[in-house]
C-alpha cells in the first residue's frame, strides 16, 4: 500500500547515514523503525507535516500495544519491551534532528521525543552447562549433516569469540587466519581482532570440509529460497534463522533462561570475568568503546557472588 503520509527527506537521510559510512544494517534498522511511524501516521490519517507533541505520545501508546503494525505490514503478537520502544523513538529522534541540520521543515523539536522509562531487570546468564549443551546440539538436533555441521560451528564461534550474530553472518573465509585469529569490522566500523578456541576453529573446519564451493562467505545457505539469488550466487546465513534455530534448540533442550545470540556473547563475557579475566582485555573483545557498557555484560552470576561472598567476607566465620 502506497503511503499517504510520507516522511520528508526519508531517502536524504539515509543518503546522509550511508555517506557517513554507517553499515548496511544500521541503515536497515533505521529504514524499518521509521516505517513504522510513517504507517502509524497513515492509519490516523495525519501529514507528517501536522506531526506535534500529542502525535508523539499518540505514537508511544501505539508502540505499546498489541494492535501495532510490524514494518512487514503484519499484526504484532505481543507487546515490545521498553528498550524496543525506545529503539523506534531514537530513530525518529535522529530523524528530527537531520532535518533541522539540514535546514529543512520539522513538525516537532528532537526534544520533545522523550524516551520511556524502562524496567530493570536482574540480568540471567544460563549456566555454562547449559550454554555448552546448546552448542553442542546441533550435531544430534540437525538431521542434514551440512546443516548440523554449519550451525554447529556457528554456536561455537560466536561463544568463543563473543562476536556479535551480525559480525558471525557477515564473515567472509579470508577474514580468518590460519591461527583461528578473526579480523572484524565491527559496529560503528571498529575494527578489532577476535580469537577462535582451538576447539571451536576444529568444528569450523570440519564444516568447510563439507563444503564444494570456493565461495567467500563462511555461512552460507543450505536450501530454501533464501540459497540462490537472482545472480544465481549463495547468499549470506541471515541472522534471523539462526535465532529461529537457537530458540528451537533451547525448547528440545528445555532450557528455562530464554537464550540467544546474543546469550553467548554475554555468557561470554561473563564467565571470562568469572576466570578471572580484565575486565578491560573484555572490553577490546567485545568491541565495547566504553567500560561501563562491558560492565553490563560482565555481571556475576547468582551462585558465583554467593561462592564470592562466602569465601572472602572479612567476618565469614561464626564465633
Amino acid at each position: 500500500m502506497k503511503s499517504t503520509a510520507p516522511l520528508s527527506y526519508l531517502d536524504d537521510f539515509l543518503l546522509n547515514l550511508q555517506t557517513n559510512n554507517y553499515s548496511e544494517e544500521t541503515l536497515y534498522s533505521y529504514e524499518r523503525d521509521l516505517k513504522v511511524f510513517e504507517d502509524f501516521l497513515n492509519q490516523i490519517k495525519l501529514p507528517f507535516s501536522k506531526v506535534d507533541k500529542r502525535t508523539i505520545n499518540l505514537y508511544k501508546a501505539y508502540l505499546n500495544s498489541i494492535d501495532r503494525q510490524t514494518a512487514g505490514d503484519q499484526k504484532s503478537k505481543k507487546k515490545l519491551k521498553s528498550y524496543s520502544i525506545n529503539r523506534f523513538l531514537s530513530s525518529l529522534r535522529s530523524y528530527l534532528k537531520f532535518l533541522i541540520e539540514m535546514d529543512y521543515p520539522a513538525p516537532v523539536a528532537p526534544e520533545a521525543v522523550k524516551l520511556v522509562k524502562t524496567e530493570r531487570k536482574h540480568p540471567q546468564v544460563a549456566e555454562l552447562n547449559e550454554l555448552v549443551k546448546l552448542i553442542e546440539s546441533p550435531s544430534f538436533l540437525e538431521n542434514n549433516k551440512i546443516v548440523a555441521a554449519r550451525n554447529r560451528a556457528m554456536l561455537e564461534i560466536l561463544f568463543s569469540t563473543g562476536m556479535r550474530i551480525s559480525e558471525l553472518t557477515n564473515l567472509n573465509r579470508q577474514q580468518i587466519d590460519n591461527s583461528g585469529r578473526i579480523f572484524i569490522l565491527g559496529k560503528g566500523k571498529k575494527e578489532r581482532f577476535v580469537y577462535l578456541t582451538p576447539r571451536a576453529y576444529k568444528y569450523l573446519n570440519d564444516y568447510l570440509r563439507l563444503r564444494a564451493d570456493n565461495l567467500s562467505a563462511l555461512f552460507i545457505p543450505c536450501r530454501g529460497r533464501n540459497a540462490n539469488n537472482n545472480a544465481g550466487l549463495k547468499k549470506k546465513i541471515s541472522s534471523n534463522y539462526l535465532q529461529e534455530r537457537i530458540k528451537f534448540y533451547r525448547e528440545k533442550l528445555k532450557i528455562n533462561i530464554p537464550i540467544s545470540a546474543h546469550s553467548l556473547r554475554h555468557g561470554f563475557a561473563t564467565y571470562l570475568a568469572e576466570e578471572g579475566a580484565n575486565p578491560a582485555a573484555i572490553q577490546v573483545l567485545l568491541g565495547h568503546e566504553s567500560l561501563n557498557t562491558t560492565t553490563r555484560y560482565v555481571h556475576t552470576s547468582d551462585r558465583y557472588a554467593e561462592d564470592t561472598h562466602r569465601k572472602f567476607h572479612p567476618l565469614k566465620d561464626a564465633d
